[in-house]
């Protein structure tokens, strides 16, 4: 695990990219568990990192509650996709914090509800005006608007929208000057995708504990970059 210090009001995010180890005689795919947060001077940092056979809910259970024995406290929201067994997880070890999903993976989900090739880039566009309203009452609004006009001939789909895209709206609760940064995982999708460009040293490696060593000195070395490099968000802001 690493171990940063933790203080003030993080905001975390929770990701995972896969890689490849020896596992007794079998060589497997592993999960390297991932967690960010944003620090009350607004700054990122590491929350920690874990090694497991899956991301089943067990494994992000044992993860979340581990950052939580070591101090994580003042968590004032959520952002990840909707992975099954994250989100089990993270009912079960912080239910009371509110959640934003992912706008992106929102999108991306929305396409499997479009079958008709023509009309994507028509739902596509409706979404991200849903996800760029100016405040959540007109957000609320411009989603109704979205399932009347496709509850007749896409019945599905407005029946989807309307149980999952109000979980991509959480963040118009926040300060105006956050919802850039926190209504995706981007920010924790590029860190996923450093350490997995950095992993690739070794095609497989001998065992998990030497993945998570290197996986383990490579975010120590980018938790340090953040500490001495730029604010990512104004936590003075209120608008």
């Amino acid at each position: 695990m690493v171990h940063p210090p933790f203080g003030g009001d993080p905001l975390p995010g929770a990701g995972c990219p896969l890689r490849r180890s020896a596992h007794g005689v079998h060589i497997v795919d592993v999960a390297l568990l991932i967690a960010e947060g944003v620090q009350a001077d607004g700054k990122r940092s590491v929350l920690g990192v874990s090694v497991s056979l899956s991301e089943a809910e067990v494994h992000w259970r044992t993860f979340l509650a581990a950052l939580l024995e070591r101090g994580l406290h003042g968590v004032t929201l959520i952002v990840s996709d909707d992975h099954a067994g994250l989100k089990q997880a993270r009912q079960a070890t912080l239910p009371a914090v509110p959640w934003q999903r992912c706008q992106w993976h929102l999108q991306q989900k929305a396409q499997a509800y479009v079958p008709q090739q023509a009309l994507r880039a028509e739902v596509a566009q409706a979404l991200r005006d849903i996800f760029h309203a100016p405040d959540r009452e007109e957000a609320d609004r411009m989603l109704e608007h979205f399932t009347k006009r496709y509850e007749k001939i896409a019945p599905k789909r407005t029946e989807w929208a309307q149980e999952n895209i109000p979980e991509g709206l959480t963040v118009f609760a926040l300060p105006q000057a956050h919802w850039m940064r926190l209504r995706t995982t981007n920010g924790l999708e590029r860190l996923n995708r450093e350490i997995k460009r950095r992993t690739r040293v070794a095609a497989i490696f001998p065992n998990v504990e030497a993945l998570l060593r290197l996986a383990r000195a490579l975010l120590v070395e980018i938790d340090e970059k953040w500490k001495i490099g730029k604010i990512y968000l104004n936590m003075k802001s209120e608008n």
